[in-house]
């Protein structure tokens, strides 16, 4: 995504375990930045939450080698 200096800008503060969670998401996906990670998870958030209010019953599924869970959303 090209920088906008129309584009809102915040400021938030982590602590040390989550900035570390943010430079390992950038390590091992395809994000480029800090940033770009939490877009990204709001993103997914916001179609989560969008499925799950047009359908109360929907969950996430994660299928794996011989485990399947089945994440709620709060």
């Amino acid at each position: 995504m090209q920088y906008d200096l129309s584009m809102p800008r915040y400021t938030i503060d982590f602590d040390d375990d989550f900035d570390k969670a943010l430079t390992d998401l950038v390590k091992i996906s395809d994000a480029t930045t800090k940033a770009d990670v939490i877009r990204r998870a709001v993103a997914t958030y916001s179609y989560l939450k969008k499925a799950q209010k047009a359908n109360t019953d929907a969950k996430v599924l994660i299928q794996g080698d011989n485990v399947n869970k089945e994440i709620v959303l709060p």
